[in-house]
């Protein structure tokens, strides 16, 4: 069986605290000592080695990145797009059709897949109303399922 060699020797540990101070970023000091960059996060926070960052400096990055994960994919927007359309009038909310109900054997592709009642049930079935434009739901339950946030439901009036 081959005896490993640890993966921190004194030698690189102390590169890692060199190039610490020099300000080089985890992945530069993982690529010159040839460890994980993952393995460098680990060994400087287990050395207490932090860069400080200032509290302003930090709420303007996590802003940013919350933003970016509230923005609304393209397919979900175009999904919606086509729910609601592009006016600026709310959308129809009528009753949904229940005469064109069928099993998992009688689903095509352009029927609606939402499901009704419980699976397993005796009266378990799909929809199977029209579904535009390969959706997987007919109008009325793509509403339910494709809710805007409310942010768009504002800009919609």
């Amino acid at each position: 069986m081959p005896v490993l060699s640890p993966t921190w020797t004194d030698e690189r540990i102390e590169l890692l605290k060199q190039h610490f101070e020099a300000g080089l970023s985890c992945r530069e000091i993982a690529a010159d000592i040839g460890v994980s960059r993952n393995a460098v996060i680990g060994k400087l926070s287990r050395l207490n080695l932090t860069r400080g960052r200032i509290n302003e400096d930090r709420k303007v990055q996590d802003r940013g990145f919350a933003r970016a994960r509230r923005a609304v994919p393209r397919l979900q927007y175009e999904m919606l797009a086509t729910i609601y359309g592009d006016t600026d009038a709310p959308a129809a909310a009528g009753p949904i059709d229940d005469a064109n109900r069928c099993s998992l054997l009688e689903l095509a592709e352009n029927r609606c897949r939402w499901p009704i009642s419980t699976p397993g049930a005796e009266d378990f079935c799909f929809c199977g109303n029209s579904a535009p434009d390969g959706q997987p739901y007919c109008a009325g339950h793509s509403r339910l399922a494709y809710r805007p946030t409310a942010r768009a439901r504002v800009l919609r009036g």
